[in-house]
């Protein structure tokens, strides 16, 4: 039976590399302050581990990488590290972000609100890249910070996160990066990039689920989320380390950069067929050019048919799909970052999301546009919308 998987911006399927060394790991579970073997071999695994993510982002020593339990969590820490200076009497009280953003910013933000911290939310274009101007403008002298995505897992737009830290760093504010689409499909070079703060998770990038990063730039305010001991990062996190999840981490974020050059092209081929294909379809429409637009994702819209029922019908048929991010999924309602490129709430309800990784195949894409095409067609049959809709224009690429 065949089964396919196209969730890969919610969630990916661990690399079989990196479970090997989850497995093996388990077995170094010593603690690492202590000074027998076993704990010196639980500190050697770590420290190869730790080696492998400052590698990987670049990042220098230092800098700190702050490991979590998630992007969410790094996103949080963030946040009410400006949050907490600003209710020990910081006069800077203004954060801005964007639209686009994933709940694990618009939710703390929206918290702060409540505790007395103004929130700038700019826009984005018809492409989904949001508007640099608006966040140049917005600066004021009591902004403290400015946090936006490095890429959508929505519409795949990819933001200019270097001009941004430009902006942010002319004006003496700091600035943070959600990196959960980043790695693995990006290049990630926090140097680079110039960012202050970049948060991740392992599970985007074929690696475990539980298991993220943060990266803290040397200097930069820093408050814990979570206090206890300070032999465990300083006290910088405080709990005793996920040590087979950092270590699996690491192996998964080493493979996603070797590998990215070779992955990302045969990926976004497969993706442009698939979308190609799906353009041909009458009354339907893609979002962001592909240019300014994650390798692995299309986002497109059906006239006519409910993303959620688009959705089911493809689960018959063993075919996993998405209609906007996972962690709000539940809530069957439109999606707000497909509305903000100037959608109608009835075409972002139309919104399907196909997220491919390295693990799909040009069968795996057959499949599913054979079952796409003739679902589009019995759904048209039975929409009570579709024949009133104003009829979609193709995306340019």
């Amino acid at each position: 039976m065949n089964e396919v998987y196209l969730d890969n911006n919610s969630t990916t399927q661990m690399d079989a590399r990196v479970q090997e060394v989850y497995i093996e790991s388990i077995e170094k579970f010593g603690n690492i302050n202590v000074i027998y073997n076993k704990g010196i071999e639980t500190r050697a695994l770590l420290n190869d581990a730790y080696d492998k993510l400052y590698d990987g982002i670049n990042a220098s020593d230092d800098d700190d990488i702050i490991i979590t339990s998630s992007t969410t969590e790094g996103n949080n820490i963030v946040i009410k590290t400006f949050l907490d200076k600003f209710l020990n009497g910081s006069e800077k009280n203004h954060i801005i972000s964007t639209v686009a953003e994933h709940a694990s910013i618009k939710s703390p933000l929206k918290y702060c609100k409540t505790m007395g911290m103004d929130v700038t939310y700019v826009g984005t274009d018809s492409n989904g890249i949001v508007k640099i101007d608006e966040i140049r403008d917005a600066i004021t002298d009591k902004t403290a910070l400015i946090t936006v995505l490095m890429a959508s897992n929505e519409t795949g737009a990819i933001q200019d996160i270097k001009a941004i830290s430009k902006i942010a760093k002319e004006r003496g504010v700091y600035f943070h990066s959600d990196g959960a689409q980043a790695i693995g499909k990006l290049e990630v070079d926090v140097q680079e990039l110039g960012v202050d703060y970049f948060s991740w998770s392992a599970h985007k990038f074929h690696g475990p689920k539980g298991i993220g990063g943060l990266f803290v730039k040397g200097g930069v305010p820093y408050t814990p989320l979570i206090h206890g001991s300070k032999n465990i990062m300083g006290g910088k996190r405080a709990g005793s380390l996920y040590n087979n999840g950092v270590a699996a981490m690491a192996t998964a974020m080493e493979i996603a950069n070797i590998n990215l050059p070779l992955i990302t092209k045969t990926v976004q081929e497969l993706r442009n067929y698939l979308e190609d294909e799906l353009l041909k379809i009458p009354d339907t429409k893609s979002y962001v050019p592909r240019k300014n637009r994650l390798k692995n994702l299309v986002a497109i819209s059906f006239k006519g048919i409910e993303g959620e029922a688009m959705l089911w019908d493809m689960n018959t048929h063993n075919i996993y799909l998405s209609t906007g991010s996972s962690c709000s999924s539940e809530d069957l309602e439109s999606s707000a970052v497909v509305e903000a490129l100037g959608e109608k709430t009835e075409i972002a309800n139309a919104t399907v999301m196909f997220a491919l990784s390295k693990f799909t195949t040009k069968e795996d894409i057959d499949f599913v546009l054979d079952k796409v095409k003739s679902t589009v067609v019995r759904l048209r049959e039975i929409s009570m919308t579709y024949a009133k809709q104003e009829a979609f224009s193709v995306h340019l690429h």
